[in-house]
């Protein structure tokens, strides 16, 4: 028998296609899987990823904005640097430990979506 395996993918809504590949392909270095739409002026449903992290993000107004994924990530510094060599203009906070022993950085897109990033840390 083979073993149960689950995967997530999370979904954004998007209120703006241009800010959204801005932010997100631009600004972050997300990489565009697919796009769909039903017909030329209906909203868009689209894959991206980096480093094995899936987001699909949409138009459609039945997805809510505000929503927060927890990303377990390593290197998160590297990222950090990564992110902040790109030429946009997302300004994030440099990781910060917390008192559960891991770094922690959050990045928020301008939707209101969360992106919360954290490594644990081995002492």
């Amino acid at each position: 028998m083979q073993e149960l395996s689950l995967k997530g993918i999370p979904t954004f809504r998007i209120l703006d296609y241009q800010k959204a590949m801005d932010f997100y392909i631009e600004g972050l270095g997300f990489s565009i899987d697919w796009e769909h739409r039903f017909g030329t002026d209906e909203p868009v449903y689209m894959q991206i990823s980096r480093n094995g992290l899936l987001l699909h993000l949409s138009e459609n107004k039945r997805f809510q904005t505000g929503v927060i994924v927890f990303v377990a990530c390593n290197n998160l510094n590297d990222l950090y640097e990564d992110i902040s060599k790109r030429k946009s203009n997302i300004h994030i906070a440099k990781p910060e430990k917390t008192n559960w022993q891991s770094m922690h950085m959050e990045i928020e897109d301008p939707f209101g979506n969360l992106l919360r990033f954290n490594e644990n840390i081995k002492e």
